[in-house]
Formats: C-alpha cells, structure tokens, sequence
C-alpha cells in the first residue's frame, strides 16, 4: 500500500467552486472542471480548499461538493478534503459526520482571526488530529489566518501527533521552510501552498505543492512540478518563466476571483463569486485576457 507521500507527490489543485449567475453551486461546471484537471496531469485534488471559498458555502453545500467530487473522480486520482476552522469544537464536531471515507486525507487551514499563540495552535491541531478518521495535513497561511505557525510548532506536531502527516506551508518565508525541511520526521510531507514560490521550494526539499494556478493551467505547471521534482530545473524553469505573470495577476486583488477570471476566459467556468468576494476589476481582467492572448 502506498503512503500517504507516495499519493500526493506532485502537483494537487485546490479547487475551485463554480457558481452560476444565481450563485448557486454550478454542478455541470464543476464536473468540467475536474475532467480538466484530470486530463492535465494533476496528481490529485483537493477539494473545499479555501480557493473553493469554503467561507461562503454552508454545511450542506460542503458536503454535496465533496459527494459529488469523489462520484466524478471515481478513483482515477486521490481526493483530500478541506476541514478547517477557527471555532475548534465545532470543527471536530464537523469530522465526525463529514464524508470522508473516500478521502486520502484532510487538509485544515489554521484557525484565522482568533491569533492564538503558538501553544493554541498545537492544542488545536491536536484536537483535530485526534477527531479525524483521515490523516491530517496542517495547512499554515498567515497572510489569511493572521498567525504564522512557526517551525517549532510545526515539528513538534509532526513529532509528537501520530495522525498528522504533512503540511501546505504558504508562509512564503523560505527559511521557516528549509528549518521544518531539515529538521522534519522522515516520512513527514511537507508542500509548497505558493505558486510562485513552488520551483525553489521544491529544489529546497519539498514534495509538490498545492496549487491555485494548476486550475487554469494544470498541464503546464503539473509538467513545471514533475520537472522540478526529478531535479530537472532547466526545463522547470523554462515551464515556469511564462506562468510568472499569471501568478501576479491571480493574486493582485483576491483569490480565487484571480483564477476564475481566467477559467472564465478558457470557457470553463462562469465569472462568478459569492459575496464578500467579487470579480476582478474591469482593468485587471482586461490583463489576464490579454495575458491569455499571448
């Protein structure tokens, strides 16, 4: 049986949620979009990640995506659900009942808002750990949840919490990076959650990345990430200069309305987003189809 590292060694896309002009979940779009991601070579899913605006879907949305997600798939890939919160009884209350029995694993964004302190992030993750029939990736993004988990915090975890087998290290600071690379369990999974940064930080040791430009261009940066990860940095590189601009405009204003506008223009989904997101400006969404033009 492979490990949990094995499965999810390359790229994996954290999905986004297609809507229709009523907002509501556009479940056609969604199937489009998954055969995407599956026809470019993606190594797994990800779904209800936060770029699936997880914020603004309720319980019972959450679990018809993630159900109508594993029907699509049907085991051609791996599918790792999002479960994160900053109410932490809640959330263990949610693992319970969620639909997981298909999943390869949980990803769980840090609590936002709440700030808590290094111990608190530790006894959250705990909990979690404890309450999840799936293994659990931490997922750490301080520019969102307002708290960086520091390296410490991170390898104790990975040390000391048997569930807990990776982490989406979005905190864009490489020498937190190379520390928790150095100095992790040997079959701890540690993986980019930057797509600009995704190149370097896989020569630094990382094992793939999960990835918001991969919706939008899943055959080219997938092929950037194999390259990468067979230490091929050339061709990488020659893969992920042209997919640098593309990064500046996805996150200029807000994700995912970034990478919708230019799923939109490729004609998979609608320019759609639920409140408090909104669509890109007219200007900026006149660069990405510029960009898209060539």
């Amino acid at each position: 049986m492979s490990t949990l590292r094995q499965q999810l060694n390359g790229t994996g896309v954290a999905l986004v949620t297609p809507f229709t002009a009523q907002h509501a979940i556009d479940f056609v779009a969604l199937g489009k979009v998954i055969e995407a991601m599956i026809a470019g070579g993606v190594e797994y899913l990800v779904a209800l990640g936060t770029t699936g605006e997880t914020p603004a879907l309720d319980k019972q949305e959450k679990k018809d995506i993630v159900q109508f997600t594993m029907e699509k798939v049907a085991g051609r890939v791996p599918v790792v659900v999002g479960a994160g919160g900053n109410n932490t009884a809640e959330l263990v209350k949610e693992l319970e009942s969620f639909p997981l029995d298909q999943a390869a694993a949980v990803l769980s964004a840090a609590p936002y808002y709440n700030k808590p302190s290094q111990e608190g992030l530790y006894q959250h993750y705990k909990a979690v750990a404890a309450a999840s029939p799936k293994p659990v990736i931490l997922y750490n993004v301080p520019g969102r949840t307002g708290r960086n988990m520091s390296a410490a915090t991170t390898l104790r975890l990975a040390n000391e919490v048997p569930n807990i087998l990776g982490i989406k290290e979005a905190s864009g600071d490489m020498a937190q990076c190379m520390e928790i690379l150095r100095d992790k369990p040997a079959d701890f999974m540690v993986v980019s959650g930057d797509d600009a940064l995704a190149l370097p930080q896989i020569a630094c040791g990382m094992e793939g990345v999960i990835s918001v430009a991969a919706n939008a261009f899943p055959r080219a940066f997938s092929d950037m990430v194999r390259a990468a990860l067979r230490q091929d940095f050339v061709s990488a590189k020659s893969l992920n200069d042209p997919l640098i601009k593309a990064y500046d405009l996805m996150f200029a204003e807000n994700n995912p309305a970034g990478v919708k506008a230019f799923m939109f223009e490729q004609g998979l989904i609608q320019n759609e987003v639920r409140l408090p997101v909104v669509p890109l400006s007219s200007g900026l969404h006149a660069a990405v189809k510029a960009y898209l033009k060539g």
